[in-house]
């Protein structure tokens, strides 16, 4: 089905956004139960939290939020605990403790590559599970090549990108288009270009917005019906008459 007969959905998500994760499954469970799911385009935009971020395998990630928000370390603790309980509930497996501090530029750059071969969504699962369950250095060339591999790229090819940076315009180009559209926090999900949810909301806000926005998109973007002349013709089964 085109692109051109189907809804599009834009969701700005940093790789290092505990709760992009939560949230994309929390979307996904309320998209597999929305019956209209077949007109739905799911587009992935690049955020990042700390473009800045110098990456320090040997900083804890409490340690490193603890510096940054000015907050103390145990009052961190609980927060991320709370965080791993969300994440439990979908069935994700966080492991906080082993989180490697990471830019998240190199982690944009597959991810637009990957887009290019419609494998985003699977490059933003990856990234993720990557991140958070295996503690795995996202901004480490050899790491993201492994990822590649697992997405059935050819390793050369995305080493050569990765290297060069070749999507640095179009990584930069989502962040400044969220800076246009007033967004400062991930993940936001755009519907329609008419309705939004900022945070990972729960599945049921997720199915009413859903229902909402494709009501809006349905009515401008009506179905057609091709009236059929029937002739002498042959089908799929070899009979023709």
């Amino acid at each position: 089905m085109s692109n051109m007969h189907k809804m599009k959905i834009e969701i700005w998500s940093d790789v290092a956004c505990p709760f992009c994760y939560i949230g994309k499954h929390r979307f996904e469970t309320a998209l597999n139960q929305f019956p209209e799911s077949e007109h739905i385009e799911v587009e992935w935009k690049n955020f990042m939290l700390n473009p800045g971020l110098k990456t320090n395998p040997n900083l804890s990630i409490t340690e490193y939020l603890s510096k940054e928000k000015g907050i103390p370390a145990a009052q961190i603790k609980n927060m991320n605990l709370r965080v791993v309980e969300m994440a439990r509930e979908m069935g994700l497996n966080l492991n906080i403790d082993n989180i490697v501090v990471a830019n998240t530029f190199m982690a944009h750059n597959l991810i637009q590559y990957a887009a290019t071969r419609g494998k985003q969504n699977m490059a933003e699962e990856l990234l993720f599970e990557s991140y958070f369950t295996h503690g795995h250095n996202v901004d480490n060339i050899e790491v993201l090549l492994q990822l590649a591999a697992k997405m059935g790229f050819d390793p050369t090819e995305v080493k050569q990108v990765l290297e060069n940076k070749t999507y640095t315009q179009q990584v930069h180009s989502d962040v400044n288009e969220a800076r246009k559209l007033g967004i400062s926090g991930v993940p936001f999900f755009l519907f329609n270009r008419s309705f939004a949810i900022s945070g990972a909301q729960s599945v049921e806000t997720f199915v009413n917005a859903l229902r909402k926005s494709f009501a809006e998109w349905r009515s401008k973007n009506p179905i057609s019906e091709v009236e059929v002349t029937e002739g002498l013709s042959c089908n799929v089964d070899g009979e023709c008459n």
